[in-house]
């Protein structure tokens, strides 16, 4: 099996259009392995602009929302993304299947792979809710802002993914800011610190925690648009790893503070 973790952003997803096109492309690259052992894991964020709006209806009837609340709110996008992608999938006739938070095994302390695994057996495609995993006490917590890629670095990492791409809705990093310059060139490939040094200059095209994820576990992300054709963006290929840092999935079962430190983010974006 040759696994692929493909996360569809929130800038992608914009409407019911949009998770037909996605599941077309999905299709088309299942039915270019002529082996049939490529396997997809893909992180859906919500639709976009849900999470903003979310937000907005909850501050419209609580003015500082209970965290926890909130939470639960937001979860409500992901799982309808989920849903969705898994409809148009079955409906374009490929047996996809969708999983929920809990079942997707992001948790405190530990990442249960069992039943991504076990889906993976019948299912060329599962889809998975970004953004969202277990915390304390079994309640869905958030990942922050863009938290949709820390997911899917996780989940690359502690399945040993073959690939980890980040659909966004442009095709990877440019040399600037492409919607002012046209000069602006695509770059090719970039370091993870290279990458973070344009998040700190305000590029906020990958979420810093996931890049920072996938440093520790020197996991290389192919930035890209939804055509891949138009190219790519390869980051963190020519990264050398030291041997003393871990990995952003671990094994033991720290306190929930300890947990996300582990993964570079705290419930709720703290």
């Amino acid at each position: 099996m040759t696994l692929t973790i493909l996360k569809l952003g929130g800038s992608v997803l914009t409407g019911l259009d949009a998770y037909e096109r996605a599941a077309t492309v999905l299709r088309a690259e299942l039915e270019g392995d002529r082996s049939g052992r490529t396997r997809f894991v893909v992180v859906v964020s919500a639709q976009f602009g849900a999470t903003d709006q979310d937000l907005a209806l909850a501050r419209s009837i609580a003015g500082d929302p209970d965290p926890r609340a909130l939470d639960l709110l937001w979860s409500t996008g992901e799982l309808r993304s989920v849903a969705l992608l898994t409809l148009a999938l079955q409906h374009q006739g490929i047996a996809a299947i969708g999983l929920n938070v809990h079942e997707t095994g992001l948790g405190p302390g530990a990442f249960d792979p069992s039943h991504v695994k076990a889906a993976l057996i019948d299912h060329p495609i599962v889809v998975v809710p970004g953004f969202l995993a277990r915390g304390d006490g079994n309640r869905v917590v958030t990942l922050g802002r863009g938290g949709s890629d820390l997911t899917a670095v996780t989940l690359a990492i502690g399945l040993d993914a073959a690939r980890c791409e980040l659909v966004k809705d442009v095709p990877g990093y440019f040399s600037e800011d492409p919607t002012i310059s046209v000069h602006a060139q695509r770059l090719p490939a970039l370091t993870h610190a290279e990458a973070l040094a344009k998040e700190s200059a305000g590029c906020g095209l990958v979420q810093r925690a996931a890049i920072e994820a996938a440093a520790r576990a020197d996991l290389p992300l192919i930035v890209r648009s939804l055509d891949s054709s138009n190219g790519h963006t390869v980051l963190g290929a020519t990264y050398k790893r030291p041997h003393d840092v871990k990995t952003a999935v671990t094994t033991s079962a720290p306190s929930e503070s300890e947990a996300w430190q582990a993964v570079g983010v705290g419930p709720h974006g703290t």
